[in-house]
């Protein structure tokens, strides 16, 4: 079975990894990858290319003003996707970090994914599409406890070079510089001004992936 040797490509991330400020992992994720074990045994993977980070002291964050049922995984344990719906349509995918009884986390916003046209998960409702998630997937493991996890940067993005930014589609909390994206990606959900889209010669891509 091919199963078993292509998980091993895939080795979950440690929860340590997310016991720190979403400051701090936002980042460190981009480059992971998002994994998923399809019903038939097969793996849909794609690289993280942006991400946003969220804090309970500051007015962006869902955690800010209260808690309640819909929040509530962001106030819990570190190493957890933390799964919501923006505007009543698109679900949004985040992981919590830091640590219990703060609101804290790391929104998920574009991914690449190999074999498949460059756009199809940059942005944050189109990547919970693409990976079929949604609130069943909230308060999940993302360690590889489940068919869903993250996993660590291949060989080719260990140094990554990164686009640090502020956040975009907030109506609060918009100068802290808590957005990241992979610079050579083409699959980044909005660039920076003056961040010009890079040339498929010179953009990274993971294998097989399809210029649009």
């Amino acid at each position: 079975m091919a199963t078993p040797p292509i998980a091993k490509d895939f080795p979950a991330l440690p929860k340590s990894f997310f016991c720190r400020p979403a400051e701090l992992v936002g980042p460190e994720l981009v480059g992971c990858r998002l994994v998923k074990r399809q019903s038939d045994g097969s793996l849909l993977w794609g690289v993280i290319v942006e991400t946003e980070a969220y804090s309970q002291d500051e007015p962006a964050c869902h955690g800010y003003r209260r808690r309640s049922p819909q929040n509530e995984t962001l106030f819990g344990e570190p190493g957890r996707f933390y799964v919501y719906v923006s505007y009543g349509i698109h679900h949004c995918v985040n992981v919590v970090t830091h640590r219990s009884e703060w609101a804290n986390g790391v929104l998920l916003r574009a991914i690449a994914l190999p074999a498949e046209p460059e756009r199809v998960a940059a942005g944050p409702g189109l990547l919970a599409r693409r990976f079929g998630i949604d609130r069943s997937d909230d308060s999940c493991s993302v360690c590889g406890e489940n068919e869903l996890w993250l996993a660590p940067r291949p060989a080719a993005l260990e140094q990554p070079v990164l686009v640090t930014t502020t956040r975009i589609g907030i109506s609060q909390g918009h100068a802290l510089p808590w957005r990241w994206y992979l610079q050579a990606s083409r699959s980044v959900s909005k660039r920076a001004r003056g961040d010009r889209l890079p040339p498929v010669s010179a953009a990274w891509m993971p294998d097989g992936a399809v210029t649009a």
